[in-house]
Formats: C-alpha cells, structure tokens, sequence
C-alpha cells in the first residue's frame, strides 16, 4: 500500500484557489480522479508518491490541450522515464502551433537565465534520467564508510608515505580498469597542479572526495578534466579520441577503438557545428544531458503508470516462519508436481522390488547362514535389474519426440527432464551396486566359509557339497569375475560422465588431462555394451537360483534393449542417406562456426528442435547435438556452433582451412560460400540425424513469448525469432494477396504468437555477429513491433558508469545518424551491463495482463533459480502466468 498526495494549483496569474487532495489506496490507475482546478485553462498539478518515507514528486503542466511534464523529484530513472509517458501532445494543427509557440517562449527564457555555462535546465524530466549518470564510484563505496576503506588500502599499499600511480585504481577499487583510473588519477592531479607520481593521504583524500561527490556540476568537471588533457578549458578531436580509445578499452569494445577516428568527428561535427576545431564544458553538458535512458525502451500507456509504480513498493515479509516455509513447500510443489510424481513412482517401484525381495529371502534357509546381508544384496540386486533396464528409455530420443510431439501426455510428464532423469537413475544404480556388492563381497562370502558343517548344510545345493575353501572361489566362478568386471567398468563410465572430468574443469597433470574431456566421456558411455552383455550371463549363473523362470534379469532388460537397438538401428539408417551439402561457412569471434547446409527431403522440424551432427573427419563414431538456428520455412538448415571441447575445436580447425577472410559487407573472421566464386573448396563431408525434440519448440501453445539466452544458448531461440518473421511476412503477403494458388484454403493451425520479447545476453562485442542478419532483417520487416529485441553486452559498464557514458553518447549520436549501434553493429540498440530481471517481468506483466506467457531460457545454470522463481513470483501475484522452461540436452 502506498500514500498518494495531489496538489493542484492554478497557473494563471488572477487564480487564489489553491487545492489539496489527499488520496491513499493502491495505485491502480491512472492519475487522474481526485483532481480539482480553478481554471479551466491552465493548471500544474502534483502527484507525490509516498513509499516508506521516500517521494516521489511529479509536477504536471495541465493545459486544455497539452499535459506536460514540468518536474520529477525523487525515484530512479525509470520512475522519471514512466513520468514522461503521463505527456499528451495536442492534436489539431492549431493546437500543435499553440504548443509550439509556448515551447520555444520557454526554451527563450531557459536561455536567458542560464549561466555562463547556458546549461541544461535540469528539472526537466528529459534530463532527470541523465543526473544519475557519470558515476565514478558505486553507491556502496560513497561516504565515510567507503574513505575508511580506502584508507585501510592506501596504508596496505603506500610507500614511504606516498601512494604511488600505479596502485590507485587498486585503492580506490578500481581493479578492472586501471587504464581509465590512471587517466582519472591525471586529470585530478592536473586540476590541483601535481606534477609527482605518487601523492600523500591527504591528497589522495581530496581525490577521494572529488570523485565521489554526488553532485553532477562536479562529476561533470571531473570528466571534463579527464579529455582535457592539457587543461586549456577546451576538448580538441585528438582528446576527444584519446578518451573514446580509452572508454572502449575499459568496457573491452575492440571494434570501437579501430573506428576511434570516426567516432571522434561525429561527436565534433554534433558539438562543433561552427567548426572551430574544440569543445567546451557546456557543450559537453548539452550532449550528455540527451542522451536517452537505456530504459526507456519500456513502452507502456499512462494508465499503466501507477500499476508500474505500485510494483515499485517493498514487499512485505511474512513473519510467521511457519506459514513462510509452508509457502515455500507450496511453491515448490506446484513448480516441480510433475517431476515430484515421476520421482515418487520411481522410488516407489524401487522400494517395493527391495521389499519384495528381502522378505523373499529371509523366509529361505540361506538367511540362517548369512543373515542380513543376502536379504539387503538380492534387495538391491532387483532395484538393480529394474533400474538397468529402465536407464535406456530416457536416451530413447526418437521415441521421446513422438510422444513429446504426438501424445497429449506432455501435459503430466516431464519430457524435457529426460536426461535429468537419466542421471537420477544412474544415481540409483550406482547406490544398488554399493549395497550389492559389499554385501556379497564383505559379508555374505566370509560368512559361508566361516559356518559350521550343520550350518552348511542347506547350502549343498547352491555351492557343491564341498564347502569353498577360500574367498578366491568365490572370485574366479562366473558369477564373481563377471561383477567385479562391471562393476570397475560401470565407475569408469560414471566417473568420466561428472561434469568435472566430462568438461575437463579439474586441473589434472597432461597425461591425465587426456583421459578426460567429452571424447572420454563419449567412449566410457559406450562401455555399456559390454556391461549388458555381462550384465546377461551374471544375471543367468547366479548361487541361489537354479530353476529358469526365477532368473528375472532377461525379463527386465529384454523390452528396453530391442527398443534401444531399434533406435540407434533408425538413426543409422536414417543418418546414411541425410549426408548434406555445405552451403556457407563462417567463423565469428568468441570460437563460434556457423554452418549453413542444404536440407535433406522429407527433413522436416519445429523452431526449438535440436540435430546430432557428424563429421568423419573428425570422428567417424561421434554424433554431438546442436540447436537448428534456421526456422522452418527457410530452404537450408543453420547450426552455430561454439568452441569449447576437443571435438568441436577439431571441426572448427578443419573448416577454417577452407575458408578466406571476408568481404568489407561481410560479417565473421572467416567466410565460404559455395554459390560465389570459381575457387570452391572441397567441405568435409557432414551428416545429420535428427530433429529432436526440446522444451523450445513448445512456444507455439503461446500467444506470448519471453525468450532469454545466455551467450550461444540464444541459438534455439533465434530458430524461434526466425519463425515469428516468417509468419509476419507471410501474414503480409496474404494480406496484399500475393499468395500461391490454393494458399487461401489452406486450413492449417493459426501461428498462436503475437508478441515476443528476446533477451540476448553475452559478455563479447563480436558475439553480435552471429547473429546480425537475423537483428537486421527483423527490424526491417517487423513494422507492427511484434518483436521486441533486447541486447546486453556485459563487458560495458552499467548505464550511469563514468567508463561508459562515452560509449552511451556516441551510441546515441550514431543510432540518430546512421540508424545503427556501434556496440552491436546491428539496427537494435545495445543495453549495459545485465539486465534487471524483475523489472523485465514487470514490463511483459504490465503489457499482457490476463496471458499466459511462455518463458524460454537456455544458458548457464546459475540464472535458471532467479527466472523460475521470478516466473511462480509474477504468476501469483499478478494477472499474468509465466510458465518457465528450460533447455536441455
């Protein structure tokens, strides 16, 4: 709940009448209601926003016509970003001519009462966004607790008394960008007139409190001071592209620091129009004072403006920890029910096997001699039979996809959970093994050699009438060596399947480092024929059972092992006649080959889906999976490919050989296109399998889309994208009826979607590559806004960062001029830094109240607890429901 104050005081000059409203209540509508004028012409209105003691103060301009925004005090950028959209422009001609006339009367007197500086008047909401900006220190390192910090440093890392220049970024916290602090350690010790390279305590306590005053005059100076270099008052073309080189260096933009030269004369050709060959403070003022909030791509109407602001509030904690980790079950329960249910028949199934069979067991004679431990092994060695057989299914990925694709039963089981579920089961094994083998081996074996003859005597039967004379028989019989050779054979495969050998994260010695790494993994994985062979003639000459229908172990694994043959049977014959045709070749920055294939007939696929590739030059046994990046209207089929193990480092060597540099309107850092040129390499011969399904192709049971991906886990999604802009295209043509002969009786599914949101987030300029001709040719075609796009480059500092606001005003002047981002090089502007999450949710909430929103992620790990329980967060507390999915393979 929050408190809503609205004063409204006339503006004409004979108006007394001066009105207070108070209003409280949640902000659910637009500000509008409690407000009464005087006039009915003119009057300013107020609109204070009360959270927790913290306002926020809106000041409106009311006119008959116009609704302007005359004052933002208090909240963020965003809440100065939402205030702007409360303005109405007038519509007819004579009106538009009225407000134009008072606009520049206005913008006269500003001029006017300007200083010697003419600067920006600042209570403007357009230049409220940009007053937070030029950040040279983080909130948390401003005020005496941050100079005591400091201070504890500087005693750590001064010599004989003096700090030198070198460790100041390190004293100041300043460690990724030493570059940048040395130039702020020069442009403050100019200001002061040192000329040594190392300063004292009380001079590094000057600096200190210049560069964290929170006063924009003075954060402004400190900047300016930094591209002064000379300190004559005035910024030549050579700073000004000294000062970009340095920004792009410190926000790791390579591609900006090879077109310094030109960036520095468009920011000269915008701030000297006169051409006198420099710049001053003002102008500098001017140019950042414009350039627009990065958040401002939030595009709402203004009677969502106080929902938005309402979202704003703190939540309140429950106190009651009872109700809160009941609430917390709750959540959970209802995120996980279909994998909670599927666990829970699994373990069921288990612990009745292993009930079943030591109940069995301990009503034989044999649980006379060895007790506890026989009942505990033949236990676990059923749950062992069930799981073995069991473990196939989940990698049965045509049969997978089928149902997936053609049941309904996606509705109660978690199909994307498969592999999930496989290493759940092998987990499960891998117990039953431990509990099978330790008991045979340390307990039920010793104590048969170490019972009396009478003891012995009901056992004739199972081990001879000889009693074994040592452990060694036990050993070398069939049923020993089989299962200690599976057993050793089974901790391979399951050692080299954890992430910290399969992904080589261990810091091993060379000649280990070899037996590791996914090719390692892959190999051992394949050790299973064998262990099913032994697991066959272990499970036939057992001890205690003679006759052949209690010799259960055929019954288990013969349905799953016909049923997985059958499938590495179809993908064998299936990859034999899909050999492909390369088309193009390009490798990009950040270790990433695109390939562009010719599609098999009858190949056909889902946006979402993923392929196994494989190469024979490379290895003739290995399939790896990958995400289809084309959609399937196109005529050809696209994989991207990234760097990060020994198989596709081998394949991304062997397609660079046939590649050249490319072409000045070319994208990558290499390129080859069969269709052009008479030189035509000979392409390594590929073959695919596939397509199989994931959890991305669901999007199509959404009207809405929130799709987000982490470096090369946006390639599912832009297969997605592509397939949203071939529907607006063809959507189009059938509008202006150019459509082939019988397209309009054609009765296929309506294409669900009608808006997508698309979150890229990667940490590399030149990942923007990958992907540029997908960007560009949605911004051409998709005039309605179907698409909205989002791009991060982490490695550029968060909006308002004093090492950043350089690139966010060349960004600027460069979209304005050319239409393009320098950062990406695409026609979609490029966001700093990592994206706020919650307020991300906000704005899809905001926009589709009463939808169901389908979020699709694929990336790392460690962001997948933060979307999911954003998703269940807005999904209770709002209109809109998220259902979140994630990408596995």
């Amino acid at each position: 709940m929050s408190k809503m104050e609205i004063h409204d005081q006339d503006s004409d000059a004979e108006s007394t009448g001066n009105l207070r409203v108070g209003y409280s209540g949640p902000l659910s509508g637009p500000l509008s209601g409690p407000l009464v004028s005087n006039k009915k012409s003119s009057s300013k209105r107020s609109a204070r926003f009360k959270d927790e003691e913290c306002y926020v103060e809106i000041t409106l301009d009311v006119r008959d016509d116009a609704v302007l925004i005359q004052n933002v005090k208090g909240g963020d950028a965003e809440t100065a970003m939402l205030a702007s959209r409360l303005e109405k422009r007038p519509s007819s001609l004579g009106s538009q001519l009225s407000f134009k006339l008072r606009q520049v009367s206005q913008e006269l007197k500003r001029m006017t009462s300007a200083n010697k500086f003419n600067k920006v008047d600042r209570s403007k909401s357009g230049a409220a966004r940009a007053l937070r900006g030029l950040q040279f220190l983080n909130k948390n390192s401003v005020g005496n607790e941050g100079w005591s910090q400091v201070e504890t440093r500087f005693n750590d890392l001064a010599e004989d008394g003096m700090l030198p220049k070198s460790k100041f970024s390190q004293c100041i916290g300043m460690n990724e960008s030493k570059e940048f602090a040395g130039e702020l350690f020069d442009a403050l010790a100019r200001r002061r007139g040192i000329t040594s390279a190392s300063i004292s305590k009380a001079e590094l306590r000057e600096f200190w409190e210049q560069i964290s005053d929170q006063s924009f005059d003075a954060r402004l100076q400190t900047f300016f001071d930094m591209v002064d270099k000379n300190a004559d008052g005035r910024i030549t073309e050579e700073e000004v592209k000294e000062i970009i080189t340095l920004s792009a260096s410190a926000n790791k933009l390579s591609k900006i620091q090879e077109r310094a030269d030109e960036y520095a004369a468009l920011i000269m050709e915008e701030l000297d129009p006169d051409n006198l060959g420099y710049v001053e403070l003002h102008n500098l003022e001017m140019l950042l004072l414009q350039v627009p909030s990065h958040s401002a791509n939030v595009v709402t109407e203004s009677r969502k403006l106080s929902q938005l602001l309402s979202q704003k509030l703190v939540q309140t904690k429950e106190p009651n920890p009872i109700k809160r980790l009941y609430n917390k079950i709750a959540y959970f329960v209802e995120d996980n029910w279909k994998r909670i249910w599927v666990v829970a028949l699994w373990l069921s199934i288990c612990a009745g096997l292993f009930t079943w069979k030591f109940i069995q067991y301990k009503n034989r004679a044999v649980f006379d001699v060895m007790g506890y431990c026989v009942t505990t092994a033949k236990g676990a060695a059923e749950t062992l039979k069930f799981n073995m057989a069991l473990i196939l299914l989940p990698v049965c990925r045509n049969t997978i996809t089928w149902l997936r694709s053609r049941t309904k039963l996606g509705a109660i089981v978690p199909f994307d959970d498969n592999v999930n579920f496989h290493k759940v089961i092998a987990g499960g094994i891998a117990i039953g093994v431990g509990l099978h083998a330790i008991s045979h081996l340390t307990c039920d074996f010793p104590r048969l050699l170490h019972a009396t003859d009478e003891e012995y005597e009901p056992m004739k039967p199972y081990f001879g009438e000889e009693r074994p004379d040592d452990y060694w028989w036990f050993v070398k019989g069939t049923e020993g060596w089989t299962g200690i050779v599976m057993v050793v054979l089974m901790a391979i495969a399951f050692t080299l399947a954890q992430p910290w050998f399969r992904r080589n994260k261990l810091k091993l010695p060379n000649v280990l480092k070899k037996l590791t790494g996914f090719n390692a993994f892959w190999y051992s994985h394949h050790l299973f024929v064998i262990v099913y062979a032994l697991l066959f003639v272990h499970g036939w000459f057992l001890y205690l059972s003679k006759k052949w229908y209690k010799k259960t172990t055929w019954m288990y694994l013969s349905v799953p092992i016909i049923l997985y043959a059958c499938e590495r049977l179809i993908r064998a014959f299936r990859s034999g006649y899909k050999t492909v045709s390369i088309l193009k070749v390009a490798v990009y920055p950040g270790n990433v080959l695109a390939l562009y294939m010719s599609k098999p007939q009858g190949f056909k696929y889902s946006s979402g889906q993923y392929l196994f590739l494989n190469c024979s030059a490379v290895s003739s046994f290995q399939w790896h999976p990958f995400s289809i990046t084309s959609a399937p209207g196109d005529d050809y089929i696209s994989v991207h490919i990234r760097t990060l193990g020994d198989w596709t480092s081998q394949l991304r060597c062997l397609f660079s050989t046939v590649c050249q540099p490319p072409r000045p309107d070319q994208s990558g850092l290499l390129r080859a296109d069969m269709g052009k040129g008479d030189n035509i390499p000979k392409m390594p011969r590929l073959l695919i399998d596939g397509p199989y399904g994931a959890p991305s192709q669901d999007y199509k049971n959404y009207e809405v889309l929130l799709l987000v991906g982490l470096g090369i886990g946006a390639t599912p999604l832009i297969s997605i994208l592509k397939d949203v802009l071939n529907n607006i295209k063809q959507q189009k043509n059938m509008e202006q009826g150019i459509v082939e002969n019988g397209l309009k009786n054609n009765k296929r599914k309506p294409f669900a979607t009608k808006r997508a949101y698309f979150y890229w987030v990667t940490r590399e300029q030149g990942s923007f590559e990958w992907f540029r001709g997908v960007m560009n040719e949605i911004a051409e075609h998709d005039q309605d806004g179907v698409i909205e796009l989002h791009n991060y480059c982490t490695s550029v500092y968060e909006e308002g960062d004093a090492r950043s606001a350089l690139i966010a005003m060349l960004q600027s002047l460069n979209h304005a001029k050319n239409g393009l981002d320098i950062v990406s090089g695409t026609r979609v502007k490029t966001h700093f830094a990592r994206p706020k999450w919650r307020n991300v949710y906000k704005h899809v909430a905001v926009n589709h109240t009463n939808k169901r929103v389908g979020v699709f992620y694929c990336g790392a790990q460690g962001l997948v607890r933060e979307l999911r329980e954003l998703a269940l967060d807005f999904s209770r507390k709002t209109p809109t429901k998220f259902d979140f999915h994630k990408e596995n393979f």
